[in-house]
């Protein structure tokens, strides 16, 4: 015999249910449970990873492992603790070549004035070090940051921000970071690094970084992945950033915004001449200080020679 409860009857001098009471209890409820969304959004913001990934790479005649760092964005919702925690991760994986993809920095840069506010950065990025050397490109953040532009937070555009920017690439070289502006070096006989200015705010000029590569292998360093649609076809390796792999993702949605080519959002892609690219989530954040269902990461790629 199965026996029904009906609930707690309510006596004859209860008060009658308060439909005002509901409707506060209502949103107290949904107050709540958006606090909690938006404290798990703010929280994968700072949770990063190690992203492990293998390619083949045509030139190659022995293997290289390579640490890929992009979209740092300190000083706007990243300060030094964040940046201690990607240097310690990243020399943790004793790569062979340090890679910082650019938007380094969202904090003006006093230029001639001195470096104090990107200070605890510099002092972070000083400690990278690998056998190959540690390489960076400009964002066009980083350009916000020198002046170029300007916005309510970062203030109007200067006059000086060219000095501005030869500044700040002084001062990272004085910690061991080479910026590379459109240029490119022999890292070993078998393998050449090449770097391009931004895509949106500087002028980039692909021949320039891969010229002298030879038959070596060739990496090429972009900030942004659109560089891709400007590529020959070659058999050389893009590494880029700037989507954030579009920093907040919904299910069965995905990225709410790309600000570049979809087909470029994150990972493995390829471009329309067929030149394969690794596309990061990058580190930092930018416009509002979380992420979702796309988690920061540093990547380290183990790049070896094609079979035979």
């Amino acid at each position: 015999m199965s026996v029904s409860w009906p609930g707690p009857a309510r006596l004859p001098h209860d008060p009658p249910p308060d439909p005002q009471r509901r409707v506060l209890l209502r949103r107290l409820l949904a107050g709540t449970l958006a606090g909690g969304v938006g404290a798990s959004f703010v929280a994968q913001g700072y949770r990063f990873g190690v992203t492990h990934e293998q390619r083949a790479l045509t030139g190659l005649t022995r293997p290289v492992r390579l640490a890929l760092l992009t979209d740092l964005h300190y000083g706007l919702y990243i300060g030094a603790g964040s940046a201690r925690r990607w240097v310690d991760a990243t020399l943790a994986q004793r790569p062979d070549l340090i890679l910082l993809g650019g938007d380094l920095v969202d904090r003006r840069f006093a230029g001639a004035q001195g470096s104090r506010p990107l200070g605890a950065l510099l002092a972070e990025l000083g400690r990278l070090r690998a056998p190959l050397g540690v390489y960076a490109v400009w964002g066009n953040h980083d350009y916000g940051s020198f002046g170029r532009y300007g916005t309510r937070r970062l203030g109007p555009p200067v006059t000086d921000w060219a000095a501005r920017r030869e500044a700040l690439r002084l001062a990272l070289e004085r910690q061991g970071v080479t910026v590379l502006l459109n240029g490119g070096r022999p890292l070993r006989d078998d393998l050449w690094l090449g770097g391009v200015d931004d895509l949106w705010l500087g002028e980039p000029d692909v021949a320039a970084a891969l010229r002298g590569a030879g038959r070596r292998a060739t990496v090429l360093l972009s900030h942004n992945p659109d560089v891709l649609l400007q590529l020959p076809a070659q058999p050389g390796l893009t590494l880029s950033g700037h989507t954030h792999g579009g920093q907040v993702r919904l299910p069965w949605v995905g990225a709410l915004q790309v600000p570049a080519d979809p087909r470029f959002t994150a990972g493995w892609v390829q471009g329309p001449q067929g030149a394969p690219a690794y596309v990061s989530r990058g580190l930092g954040m930018s416009g509002l200080p979380f992420r979702n269902l796309c988690k920061p990461e540093i990547t380290l790629l183990t790049l070896t020679p094609p079979a035979t």
